[in-house]
């Protein structure tokens, strides 16, 4: 099988779409499947469109460039697009709607959590063909090796990671932490750390800053630590919290988005109203928390697995799903416009060499 995965795939920290490409690729070549970032190739048998966004760093390819590829090139392949962001996640507009045109180019639709596909689905999403893949970290990377719960005899150490400086990443909730800790009820109770970018113009005062680290500098770092965070709202899925609960870290979680479904059981729930008593209750009772993060069930193999059964199932219908599928009705380039980009593309490529 020949799988052309939509990410421009980037070195050292990057975000949760960049570590996903790395892990479907990783276990797709392990298990003997070839595995591109572009449609060069005139055999490929599953396309996965995971940022159709030209302006992205991470886009590979478009969903234009997919529906040029099924016309001119080879129209028996499967895509499927997955879909792991929204407006709702950092304030921005015409995201949904665009991703929801984009989808038009799909056989099959994949989102990262239930939240995220049933607000798609309230703003006008038609695809019938869909499901949703949960989440998952490396666990050969993200596990509980070496790392010590909190032994009540000294201070309990807090820790988030993001790559986004967005401030809707959690930072009302992470400024209160740091605002906490100056307090004269929790400083000698509580530290805090958070690794990743910051937002312009902002720094904490009483906290514990740590620059964006990846693998397992990253995990090193989280496991330093005794419990986990995580304020993002309206977070599609997110990877940092998965993360930090396969190093054994109970987690201590915003009921926002679609985190909820990969935190529920393990760990304390919080919103903006509640969250110095929650931090309370699970400073309490954190042995009982502990015990039950042997338990958790996410990683990056079962979700890879969980793709690479759905992409066996849908190769397996190729041509019924071609013979459904509406190509006239797509958005394509100019044939012979199409033909002399690919031209220019191929003898750049030659000239870099």
């Amino acid at each position: 099988m020949k799988v052309s995965i939509g990410t421009n795939v980037k070195d050292g920290p990057w975000g949760g779409g960049n570590l996903f490409a790395i892990n479907l690729t990783n276990y797709l070549v392990n298990n003997h499947h070839d595995v591109v970032y572009d449609l060069k190739d005139n055999d490929i048998d599953v396309i996965l469109l995971t940022e159709p966004r030209k302006t992205s760093e991470s886009s590979a390819f478009t969903h234009i460039d997919v529906n040029n590829y099924l016309k001119y090139e080879n129209n028996k392949c499967v895509v499927i697009h997955r879909i792991n962001e929204c407006d709702e996640r950092k304030n921005t507009n015409n995201v949904n709607e665009y991703l929801i045109k984009v989808n038009k180019s799909a056989d099959y639709t994949v989102f990262v959590s239930s939240w995220l596909m049933n607000l798609f689905n309230d703003q006008g999403l038609t695809q019938k063909n869909k499901k949703v893949i949960l989440a998952g970290a490396n666990k050969q990377i993200f596990n509980n090796d070496n790392f010590s719960p909190w032994n009540k005899k000294e201070k309990l150490k807090i820790v988030t990671h993001h790559w986004g400086a967005n401030w809707n990443k959690g930072f009302d909730t992470y400024s209160q932490i740091d605002e906490m800790i100056g307090d004269e009820k929790w400083k000698n109770k509580i530290e805090f750390t958070y690794i990743g970018n910051l937002p312009k113009n902002f720094s904490f005062q009483h906290s514990k800053h740590v620059d964006p680290l990846s693998g397992k500098e990253l995990a090193k770092e989280i496991k330093k630590n005794h419990l986990y965070i995580t304020g993002s709202l309206n977070e599609p899925s997110g990877n940092h919290h998965i993360e930090g609960a396969q190093c054994g870290l109970p987690i201590l979680y915003i009921d926002s988005g679609g985190i909820p479904e990969y935190c529920n059981n393990f760990g304390l729930k919080f919103d903006s109203k509640n969250f110095e008593s929650k931090l309370e209750e699970i400073y309490e009772n954190y042995d009982f928390y502990y015990e039950n993060m042997k338990n958790y069930p996410f990683n990056s193999e079962k979700m890879c697995d969980n793709y690479f059964q759905l992409f066996k199932e849908l190769c397996s219908r190729e041509i019924e799903i071609a013979k459904n599928r509406s190509i006239d009705n797509l958005q394509v380039s100019n044939f012979y416009l199409y033909k002399l980009n690919k031209l220019v593309k191929k003898i750049s490529s030659k000239v870099k060499l």
